[in-house]
């Protein structure tokens, strides 16, 4: 599938599996991956926030993008996270490329002092390590203003934004000083696609295709349908996922999709810390409970 088109389909975004080790264990992806492209998902993304980037080496996060461009062998494109200091920033760049990775999704820069200007010079010296490696920005702050965000999308390579942050109105005037070329893609998954696509963008990232890559799926052509109403209920089906995610500051956000996963039978592994990992009792219960209601374990 072509790149553009791919990304106004469903991003999903895969975890990163460790042994009883603690090391990374990529082979236990085959089965998540496998199933991911059969529902239809359209681009797969490595070293994403579901996948713990930040918990990861640069040296983990270069195997993991290694092994994922070799799982995925072609079926659909591949994105790999690009993060953290710009040396290291470079060197996953770097190995990335050569891994075969389709596009680069460049994490917004979590330092204090971070300045618009020296975010563009940010994304320059990935994009000059990339070639002619498409980039995507994932923006999960959209403090630095409608002209650093405008200034960003122009850089050459830029193909597109994964829009992260509850200010739907605020996506709708980035769109509007950005160049036309950008797609614009929902980064704050299922339940908040349909404001989203409101208000211009198309598709949006998944956590929940680990699991259900089936019902990701469903509520993407519905709105690409503009079938609304139909995505709603959908997305109403799968709040309770998403609300066990969201629990401790957002610290299960990993662990809700690895506890669901060990239910169905395919373990991968604990979340690092600082993530909240074991999931406590209730949210396990409830955890179960939304596996067994929606015929996803029995």
């Amino acid at each position: 599938m072509e790149l553009g088109q791919a990304l106004c389909g469903v991003s999903g975004i895969l975890v990163t599996p460790f042994d009883e080790s603690g090391a990374i264990d990529p082979p236990r992806l085959i089965p998540v991956i496998d199933r991911a492209v059969a529902a239809g998902v359209g681009i797969l993304t490595v070293n994403g926030n579901t996948g713990e980037f930040y918990g990861l080496s640069t040296s983990e996060a270069a195997s993991m993008v290694q092994s994922v461009c070799k799982l995925v062998d072609g079926r659909v494109p591949v994105v790999a996270g690009i993060g953290r200091a710009l040396p290291d920033a470079i060197a996953l760049t770097h190995a990335s490329v050569a891994a075969g990775a389709d596009a680069l999704m460049i994490h917004q820069p979590p330092d204090p002092f971070v300045a618009p200007r020296g975010v563009c010079d940010y994304i320059r010296a990935i994009r000059d390590a990339a070639g002619e490696v498409p980039l995507i920005l994932y923006l999960r702050n959209d403090g630095g203003g409608l002209d650093a965000i405008s200034q960003m999308c122009s850089i050459a390579g830029v193909i597109g934004v994964k829009w992260a942050t509850p200010n739907p109105m605020v996506l709708k005037r980035a769109i509007a000083v950005a160049p036309d070329q950008i797609t614009w893609v929902g980064g704050l998954a299922e339940v908040w696609a349909p404001s989203f696509y409101a208000v211009g963008a198309r598709g949006f990232t998944s956590g929940l295709i680990n699991v259900w890559p089936e019902h990701s799926v469903a509520i993407n052509r519905a709105l690409e349908a503009g079938d609304f109403d139909h995505a709603r209920r959908l997305i109403e089906t799968m709040q309770v996922f998403e609300d066990i995610r969201a629990a401790e500051q957002g610290g299960a956000n990993v662990s809700g999709v690895k506890a669901a996963l060990a239910m169905l039978g395919n373990d991968c592994g604990a979340a690092r810390p600082p993530a909240a990992w074991p999931l406590n009792d209730d949210q396990q219960a409830t955890l179960k409970h939304f596996m067994i209601k929606n015929g996803l374990i029995s």
